[in-house]
């Protein structure tokens, strides 16, 4: 009986957990770039009352078995990379990226992170940088005296000057992963390499299989507000019912002792 209380009690967590992602991509639905993530969950060791196909008599074996599982374990979260809705923004420096790809950002200590965030700016020194006032890379400068921009859909960045005359300042080179589900994130919209994500691929926007840029526009997450409302439902559900599994543990156990006695 006491197994029952232990094996409803990693349901309980599990569906926890399961609430705690929903919860956040929920938080996140408003947020440019943002990826949702599933919880995929695994079964617990199994206890064996009686193996499979055992020999009850000479040359007669059972067909089937006996096992009781010990419960449900949280595998891991999976990132969802379907993009998301492209919203006009009108903004020159706005950029959304159509298929696949990632922004490459230089972080201070001089490493490389990743983002679907295309809501670009220019700093005090014109360069071209993240909401959070991160360097993209490689690094685009705009000219003091450029009285435009327009960004193509193959990433190369033309300005204009108070004459008119256009010219190609740089180009936004975009990276890609052999497994972007692997990426880890870190906050600010920004994603890391990781060892299961495998080593990015650079190169430039509508080439070789990368997505390309839409100048104007933002992405919105793929957040879906209605199946996160029924993950949330039924995780809840989920919740109760293993609950009252424990509920119903206890009381056998309270007849079981009561009639002991």
């Amino acid at each position: 009986m006491l197994r029952a209380f232990s094996t409803a009690a990693t349901g309980m967590t599990a569906q926890q957990m399961m609430v705690d992602v929903t919860a956040n991509n929920l938080a996140n639905i408003n947020t440019t770039g943002f990826k949702r993530s599933q919880i995929d969950f695994q079964d617990l060791l199994y206890v064996k009352m009686k193996e499979f196909g055992t020999e009850v008599s000479a040359g007669v074996k059972t067909a089937g078995g006996m096992e009781i599982g010990s419960g449900v374990k949280a595998a891991g979260t999976v990132k969802i990379f379907t993009d998301g809705e492209m919203v006009n923004t009108g903004r020159s420096l706005d950029i959304a990226l159509n298929g696949d790809g990632f922004l490459q950002v230089q972080m201070p200590d001089g490493t490389t992170r990743y983002t679907r965030d295309g809501a670009l700016q220019v700093n005090a020194v014109g360069q071209l940088v993240t909401g959070s006032g991160y360097l993209l890379t490689p690094a685009i400068n705009i000219p003091p005296d450029a009285t435009g921009v327009d960004i193509e859909k193959d990433g190369s960045v033309n300005v204009r000057d108070s004459a008119g005359v256009q010219s190609v300042v740089g180009t936004i080179q975009l990276a890609r992963f052999p497994n972007p589900s692997g990426l880890s994130s870190e906050g600010n919209n920004l994603l890391t390499e990781t060892e299961a994500s495998g080593t990015p691929t650079t190169g430039t926007a509508g080439d070789d299989g990368f997505g390309w840029i839409q100048g104007g526009f933002l992405e919105k997450s793929n957040v879906q507000m209605v199946s996160e409302l029924v993950n949330l439902i039924t995780a809840q559900r989920a919740y109760e019912v293993n609950s009252r599994a424990i509920k119903s543990g206890d009381e056998m156990l309270r007849n079981a002792i009561q009639t002991g006695l």
